[in-house]
């Protein structure tokens, strides 16, 4: 098993050195799912909410979650990111949300990926609390990671 990185030989929290690691393009993928009021759901859908298009406003609040995440996740590498994707699919449940990150550079975007998920999932929370407190975020997980020294990860959804 590896061995947790962000910590120095003392148990001191460090961010990890990428200097002589070589760039390469990396790619992440990461997905999550909020379950809902069937109510909550239509009205979504038809776009019924008071606020505005509430898939819209999670998609963009993703991408700049994704771009946040080095002010939000401690140790995290400030990245230079080449893309950002949010995709929100309605289900008979609730929504289904994936994000892809890409970059080429020394380090992954795996928590960028993570991040914007959590963010988008947050904001339908946020937008959509009025009418469903009940609403549940998760699971939230990598589904896919490449590039680096590390290789290809896949899981399934």
């Amino acid at each position: 098993m590896a061995e947790f990185t962000h910590f120095n030989d003392a148990g001191d929290p460090h961010m990890v050195d990428v200097g002589g690691k070589t760039i390469t393009t990396r790619r992440a993928v990461a997905h999550g799912v909020v379950s809902m009021a069937a109510e909550t759901l239509a009205m979504i859908r038809d776009g019924g909410h008071k606020k505005g298009g509430v898939l819209q406003v999670a998609q963009l609040a993703g991408i700049m979650g994704a771009k946040k995440t080095p002010d939000l996740i401690p140790l995290c590498h400030p990245l230079s990111l080449n893309h950002v994707s949010v995709d929100i699919a309605l289900t008979e449940t609730g929504l289904e949300i994936t994000a892809e990150c890409r970059l080429d550079g020394k380090t992954g975007v795996e928590m960028e990926a993570l991040t914007a998920v959590s963010v988008a999932a947050l904001t339908v929370y946020d937008m959509c609390k009025a009418v469903d407190k009940a609403m549940i975020i998760g699971p939230i997980k990598l589904i896919h990671k490449s590039g680096g020294k590390s290789g290809t990860f896949n899981a399934g959804q």
